[in-house]
């Protein structure tokens, strides 16, 4: 009899468990429809918590003059999104032996003619303190003094990664994400990708017009192409050590440098991934801007979640945080679900 009891509470408490997770995960559903619906939002937004799927939806259109429906397979430049790729190809080729984050960069590019070519490190690119504003150029600041955010450090560790590799950054990073199942992925050169959205920015009379320049930035700090599942995947992969090992991992998820935020206000930096401050295992990852796409790629550790936000319309550009208000205030009802506590 006391085992038949047992049983039955049990069953009962993993019932009562289910439907608080689902009552849970309803009152996301109907905030996050709540957000979507009140700033018109175009693009696509995916939850997922220990794989499961919490959250999807596609709304709005691919292309306006067209009115071709947006898609949830559709695929997104995703800004700066692209540095932590950039930052895991890196950190493999040190997990190989093949370079070592306090390496010069004249060891390997020594095409630059500066004398700070002998002085900035790799990481010093990876965490923008090298104070490199051109080639051509003196350092802002003595190299690893400040930190400046930068687009041309990540465009150098390309390079560094094509001479210790003996690859183009396309073919290196191509073959990266069809070996990690990534088949919606794609340096933008290879031209393959069937499904990339158009961006649409808003002019000074609050009209959308096409960004024809979605495209221009360095690919490896800010044009790469995926989609939602992709990303997903990315920090599912990523954060269960998968890509890099766990002690490589931590790296990533170091601070090392702090920066006054246009959308957060201040925030911490680590390898291609950023945080607010003691929230590395709360709330991590990155934003990413092109012209006319906004995303937002974010992993929780305590929850194994992954939030994926990708917009194809940029608004209000003189005001980022507004830009990026449906991003934001979704990842703040992320963080509400987490444990009351920091680990």
């Amino acid at each position: 009899m006391k085992f038949s009891i047992t049983i039955i509470s049990f069953i009962l408490l993993i019932s009562f468990k289910t439907i608080a997770q689902n009552k849970k995960d309803n009152d996301l559903t109907a905030k996050i429809d709540s957000i979507l619906e009140s700033n018109n939002f175009n693009g696509v937004v995916f939850i997922t918590e220990n794989s499961k799927q919490i959250f999807s939806k596609a709304m709005g259109y691919s292309d306006f003059d067209k009115k071709n429906i947006l898609k949830f397979k559709d695929q997104f430049v995703i800004g700066s999104i692209s540095k932590q790729i950039t930052a895991v190809l890196v950190l493999r080729e040190f997990e190989k032996g093949k370079i070592k984050l306090d390496d010069k960069i004249n060891q390997y590019l020594t095409q630059i003619n500066q004398p700070w070519s002998k002085e900035v490190t790799i990481h010093q690119l990876l965490t923008h303190t090298h104070g490199i504003v051109a080639l051509d150029e003196p350092l802002e600041f003595v190299q690893g003094s400040q930190f400046h955010y930068s687009q041309i450090g990540y465009e150098l560790l390309a390079q560094i990664l094509e001479k210790v590799s003996n690859k183009k950054f396309e073919q290196l990073s191509m073959d990266f994400f069809k070996q990690n199942g990534l088949k919606n992925t794609f340096h933008p050169n290879n031209k393959k990708y069937k499904n990339l959205v158009k961006g649409y920015e808003e002019n000074e009379d609050k009209l959308l017009e096409y960004a024809s320049n979605s495209l221009d930035n360095y690919v490896p700090a800010g044009a790469f192409i995926s989609n939602a599942a992709d990303l997903n995947t990315w920090n599912q992969l990523l954060h269960s050590g998968k890509l890099v090992k766990t002690e490589t991992l931590k790296l990533m998820e170091t601070k090392y440098a702090t920066r006054i935020h246009p959308i957060f206000d201040k925030v911490d930096y680590g390898y291609g991934l950023l945080f607010q401050d003691g929230e590395q295992n709360i709330q991590i990852g990155a934003l990413g801007y092109a012209p006319g796409f906004a995303s937002a790629c974010y992993f929780y550790p305590q929850t194994r979640s992954s939030l994926i936000v990708l917009a194809n319309t940029a608004k209000n550009l003189d005001n980022f945080k507004m830009t990026f208000k449906v991003h934001t205030e979704i990842m703040e009802l992320m963080k509400k679900r987490m444990p009351n506590k920091r680990l």
